[in-house]
Formats: structure tokens, sequence, C-alpha cells
């Protein structure tokens, strides 16, 4: 979306009574090709999934999201976003406890090819308030649903070589079963909804890798605006405001 719009970002003035439909149709006549693209992306207001019909008010937050594919250094006790090495032993100690039966790691890892093509390295970018806000909604969501004590989700970003970890996963339980199924959980769910997208640079070009389909309930801005829920701009947090 950056790449077609040219920025990450655009000011725009709009009437008091204005929605999120109104944006994209803003958009849709000033940035060539934008509709084509907007048919597969998501809406978001201030760093929340958002539909057409949303109303807007003064100093808003409109962003466009293509499917995500899913670092300052911003961090709670359970979330990050990093620019650094990924050391699963440190956020394993931080996350496990006496009372802990079971801690179950992933790492999602850089491989050497994709799609039959030799992978050189990955770019991964976010629009990283909405990342770090979902990331914190997902570990919320998956302590309801599994009987599991804490979980930990660390992601990286900028560029990343082959062998080393773009995104981490720590469960700790008491049981086992329940924490190999909540961190299945998390990063399935993860990479369907947390904004963050990577660029596979292989010898031959680069190529933005397509995304995994958003949930049900989150609707492309691309679809009729007859009242249906949809989501919102560019991964660098573009907005347009």
């Amino acid at each position: 979306m950056k790449d077609v719009a040219g920025t990450t970002g655009l000011p725009v003035d709009l009437p008091d009574d204005a929605r999120v439909q109104d944006v994209v149709q803003h958009c849709k006549e000033r940035i060539a090709k934008f509709a084509e693209f907007a048919a597969c992306c998501a809406a978001s207001v201030n760093q929340e999934y958002a539909g057409l019909e949303t109303k807007l008010k003064k100093g808003d937050e409109v962003a466009f999201l293509p499917p995500v594919s899913g670092g300052s250094g911003k961090a709670s006790g359970r979330t990050a976003i990093v620019r650094e090495r990924i050391d699963a032993q440190v956020w394993l100690e931080k996350i496990k406890q006496p009372a802990d039966g079971a801690a179950v790691i992933f790492e999602g890892v850089v491989r050497d090819n994709t799609r039959g093509r030799r992978t050189l390295y990955l770019d991964y970018e976010a629009y990283e308030p909405m990342a770090l806000k979902q990331m914190e909604e997902l570990i919320a969501e998956v302590r309801s649903r599994f009987a599991i004590r804490e979980a930990a989700i660390v992601h990286r970003l900028g560029r990343l070589e082959i062998g080393e970890t773009s995104v981490l996963i720590v469960v700790a339980s008491a049981h086992r079963a329940a924490a190999f199924d909540a961190c299945r959980w998390l990063i399935d769910t993860l990479k369907r909804t947390v904004p963050i997208w990577k660029k596979e640079y292989f010898e031959g070009g680069a190529v933005w890798a397509d995304g995994e389909p958003f949930p049900a309930e989150v609707i492309s801005v691309g679809a009729p605006a007859s009242g249906a829920k949809t989501a919102g701009s560019p991964p660098d947090g573009a907005a347009s405001k």
C-alpha cells in the first residue's frame, strides 16, 4: 500500500459527519491503483479494526491494512516489538514460574527458500502501535480460552538473515496439553490479525509476501458499505488524519 501511495501517511480534511468509507473514497480519487489494492485490505481507526460506517472525529488516525504476514524496543512484560536478535531463553526465564509444569516455545525462523526460489533475506515492518495493541489483546484472549497461566509474544522487525528468529511465542501452564493448544492458537491468530508484513528478497528481486485472509468478521474496504463490518492503511502506521 505504501509503495502504491508513494507515502506512509497523509492528512485528510473531511466534513464533520465523515465515516471510514469517505476516507476510502478520498484515497480512491487521489491515489492510482488504490481501489485495486483496497479490495483485499482492512481498515482501522485509532489502532482498532473498524467498519466502513464507523464515524470519524477530528484527529482520528485511519489505517488501511493489507492482509498481514506475520523496534523500538517497546515492550510490556508479555509482548514486544524489537529490532535486535530474539533470545528465547531470556523470555522463557521471564515467563515461567515454579508452579508451571509445562513451557512451550515456538520460534518462527527465516528459511532459505520460498516457492522454489532461494531466499537471500527478509525485511519485516509493522503498524507498530496497533501491532502491540493486538498482541496484548491476543495474550488476554488466550488466557481466557485455555487453561494456561501466562504467555508472551515477541516479534522482530527490520532485516533478518537466514536462520534468524522472526517471532517467538512462549506459553507456560500447569499441563502440557493446554500449553501446546494455546501456542498453536496464538501463532495462527497472530498471522491473520496482527499488522506485520514481510518483504522477501531473492536473487532475482523482491516481493511482499502474500498475507493470510483476515478473519470473517473483518471485511475488506473494497466491500459494499451496506453496514458490513470492515477493518482499515499502509504498513508503517501510515495513516490518514
